[in-house]
């Protein structure tokens, strides 16, 4: 039997100043957005957007723009999303605590679902194909999902399923028992952010047909998502649904299927 890890239960506060608590989550939120800035003034340097002229010229300004409607796209549909995907009845009973944001509940699938929004009110308000949107915003998601994963790690929260006694990275987590379980958080960080972050970000620096790089995201996203869920503990109030399938493994099924549909629409032959 492999010794186990304790989860260090770190202060979810960072800073105190006075009444004002300032939480690692929020932190690593902010990082998210910075490090999107930092890789979206470098993905104008990639074609096609660096050779683009005249009114349809990608600029600064227009990640900065991107950037904001984004945050808003995150927020509003991750929130959204948790109700509606997650405890739908709960809410649609108790409606007002929708806006009870500081009680927890994200959905990362709402969250796309927002940030898709955002991109196709930004593409019409500046003359631009949506997807060409897409694919420029692509290669600068990843890391953000990895510093949410962070802030999930430090919370405590989200834990993985008991794994084998003799695993050397099982992890006891306070609140979810004595057992071991997988660090699934630090599975998610490394597959779908990291990883899906270098591949994507090498995919793109060469130029691709328009869609390309959006639906190589969902399908690695899908993919990667899809496997981190059998080390993840579902949902309590959901457990394991119906195929053995956890909701978060059911809501990649859409992306993975949209992401093969707008492959295969990125390779139509284009009329001449």
């Amino acid at each position: 039997m492999a010794p186990m890890l304790i989860h260090p239960q770190i202060n979810p506060v960072a800073l105190q100043l006075g009444p004002l608590a300032i939480h690692w989550y929020g932190l690593t939120y902010l990082a998210a957005f910075g490090l999107f800035m930092f890789l979206g003034v470098r993905r104008l340097r990639h074609q096609p957007f660096a050779s683009i002229t005249g009114t349809g010229a990608w600029s600064r300004r227009d990640v900065e723009d991107i950037l904001f409607m984004g945050v808003m796209g995150v927020v509003l549909g991750g929130r959204i999303g948790y109700c509606l995907f997650y405890k739908p009845l709960y809410y649609f009973a108790h409606p007002l605590e929708i806006f009870a944001v500081w009680q927890g509940g994200m959905s990362f699938h709402g969250g796309m679902l927002g940030v898709i929004v955002a991109m196709i009110w930004f593409a019409r308000s500046r003359g631009k194909p949506w997807l060409q949107v897409a694919d420029f915003v692509a290669p600068c998601v990843p890391t953000g999902l990895a510093a949410g994963r962070v802030g999930n790690f430090i919370n405590g929260e989200l834990w993985g399923r008991v794994s084998s006694s003799d695993l050397p990275w099982g992890m006891v987590f306070r609140g979810a028992g004595d057992l071991p379980r997988h660090p699934s958080q630090v599975y998610q960080f490394l597959l779908e952010g990291l990883l899906l972050f270098v591949l994507l970000w090498l995919y793109a620096r060469k130029p691709r047909k328009q869609g390309e790089v959006a639906s190589a995201f969902l399908l690695g996203y899908g993919f990667f998502r899809f496997i981190a869920e059998f080390f993840r503990e579902p949902d309590a109030h959901l457990g394991i649904l119906s195929l053995g399938m956890s909701m978060g493994q059911w809501l990649c099924v859409p992306m993975i299927l949209g992401g093969v549909m707008l492959w295969r629409w990125a390779q139509r032959p284009i009329a001449s």
